[in-house]
């Protein structure tokens, strides 16, 4: 897809493009966009975490280390900035991120995943077995909410099984919304399951680390993650009052009855099966925009790959 996109691309930059051209442009972008989220925490993260490890085994890390995790912590927090600007091209007012927006969004989410990359290593450290009890078990309990949220992403019911259990990975690190309606509830549930699994991580890790310690800098440093935490959950409470597109959508216009809005989704997706050829159409990524902004109209069916962002 990658290559794809590049070829596409560079056909856009030195001739004319014409419209199917910009639509499957944005058709690969959109596919690529998640594919990079999908990567960040199948791969990266758990690498970060093995990283974090053999550096806190050894006592000791290279520049070059410490490079490499800062960037990895970067691009995790890059990957998820960029899935969300994704889906808001979605959108049929856009309301695209802003400097202030996109910073915002991006701090937060960092504050959120250090914390827990942290807890999760430090507990690597003295029971690395354990790591491997507790990761099936928080994946188990993430891949049943996920299935008792009822996704409906894949077209067979195998492929949708297996977005079930890639989308468990990525909550054991960071959040991620998959199924429609209001997330308020959702994510207090989310985020207090993760709060509390992260604070018994470190209470293990504190109880467990020699008197001794050769490393006295990580109890300070551990002490500050809580702090960290809590204000990354704090910075996400003020982007979604005052920076979340349902919120400028409610600003822009009157109320809209709910009834009224998915009626006219339904109409507007039986219309744009009518009109739209299939190999133009990023149905996934569109249905997961329409879950992560309820609240916001989207697109036509000639923007519905975002082609006009």
């Amino acid at each position: 897809r990658s290559l794809r996109a590049l070829r596409v691309g560079w056909r856009l930059c030195w001739a004319e493009a014409a419209e199917e051209e910009r639509s499957h442009m944005a058709f690969l972008s959109h596919d690529i966009s998640m594919l990079r989220l999908f990567d960040t925490f199948l791969e990266n993260a758990p690498q970060l975490v093995l990283l974090l490890y053999s550096v806190l085994h050894a006592g000791k890390a290279e520049p070059s280390q410490g490079v490499g995790i800062c960037t990895a912590f970067l691009c995790m927090t890059w990957a998820l900035l960029d899935y969300h600007q994704s889906l808001r091209s979605f959108l049929q007012d856009k309301h695209e991120l802003g400097w202030g927006s996109s910073a915002i969004y991006f701090l937060w989410n960092l504050l959120l995943i250090c914390p827990r990359i942290l807890a999760v290593t430090l507990f690597a450290v003295l029971w690395p077995y354990g790591v491997s009890v507790h990761f099936p078990l928080v994946w188990l309990a993430m891949f049943l909410w996920v299935t008792l949220q009822g996704t409906d992403f894949m077209e067979s019911p195998g492929p949708e099984q297996l977005y079930r259990a890639v989308v468990a990975v990525i909550l054991y690190f960071s959040w991620f919304n998959v199924a429609p309606g209001r997330t308020l509830q959702r994510s207090i549930i989310y985020h207090g399951f993760i709060l509390v699994d992260s604070a018994l991580l470190a209470l293990a890790w504190l109880w467990g680390h020699p008197s001794a310690d050769e490393q006295p800098y990580l109890v300070p440093v551990l002490c500050a993650a809580l702090p960290c935490y809590l204000l990354g959950l704090l910075l996400r409470g003020c982007y979604y009052t005052w920076l979340h597109p349902n919120v400028c959508t409610a600003r822009g216009g009157d109320e809209v009855d709910t009834a009224e809005v998915g009626a006219d989704r339904r109409m507007e997706e039986v219309e744009f099966r009518t009109m739209a050829e299939p190999d133009l159409v990023n149905p996934r990524i569109r249905c997961l925009a329409q879950s992560h902004f309820p609240g916001s109209a989207l697109a036509g069916p000639r923007l519905l790959n975002g082609a006009a962002a």
